[in-house]
């Protein structure tokens, strides 16, 4: 089964994504957006952007916990992942993006 973003708004009247991968696991969440329109933007530059190893930037939470954020092109976090219980696993989940980042099918949630 293959990957799918899934694009909702939230109660405030934002927009976010989130990219999950065929086994329905949420892989990336993105930054909130002002606009339904800015929010499929971000869609797009994860598309281009999620199959490049440079993009993702490793980092560790205070808790140890790894966890990644895929950068747009000017270093602007697009989205972030989970927590993981280990940089191995975290590595997993960058693989998952990169995987389906770029044929992911849209699933529009939001009311119009």
């Amino acid at each position: 089964m293959a990957g799918k973003y899934e694009l909702t708004a939230a109660a405030n009247g934002e927009f976010m994504f989130n990219l999950k991968a065929g086994n329905a696991q949420t892989i990336l969440t993105s930054e909130r957006y002002k606009a339904k329109a800015s929010a499929l933007q971000g869609i797009e530059s994860v598309r281009k952007n999620g199959v490049i190893d440079e993009r993702f930037d490793r980092r560790t939470a205070k808790d140890g916990s790894p966890y990644f954020a895929l950068k747009a092109s000017n270093g602007q976090d697009i989205g972030r992942s989970q927590m993981y219980a280990s940089k191995a696993t975290m590595e997993n989940g960058i693989a998952s993006v990169k995987a389906n980042a770029a044929d992911a099918a849209l699933e529009d949630l939001t009311a119009g």
